[in-house]
């Protein structure tokens, strides 16, 4: 497996697994990208809306514009994915007791 693959993979299961962990499952991408950067998932703003906007076409989360940038918002299907208890190819899938 490519290297960029994986960090895909990694990306968008730390994207999931972060805005399951807030009250109202909702961050914006300033936040989710400080997010990743502390997992050592660095990723630029542009590279961040594109995992957004992969995960939106899922159906894992909603985008909602907010001023000049983006908030994300958990769906139902996306924290089920971030808890291991749907697969969805392309997200790395949690490991047991994580």
């Amino acid at each position: 497996m490519a290297l960029k693959q994986i960090m895909n993979e990694h990306q968008r299961l730390v994207i999931l697994r972060l805005l399951g962990e807030v009250p109202g499952f909702d961050l914006n991408e300033s936040i989710l990208q400080d997010g990743l950067n502390a997992y050592g998932l660095d990723i630029s703003r542009d590279g961040l809306r594109t995992q957004l906007a992969w995960l939106a076409e899922q159906d894992l989360v909603t985008l909602d514009k907010v001023g000049s940038t983006q908030k994300a918002v958990l769906t139902a299907r996306g924290e089920d994915v971030a808890n291991g208890r749907a697969v969805v190819p392309g997200i790395k899938r949690p490991r047991a007791g994580e």
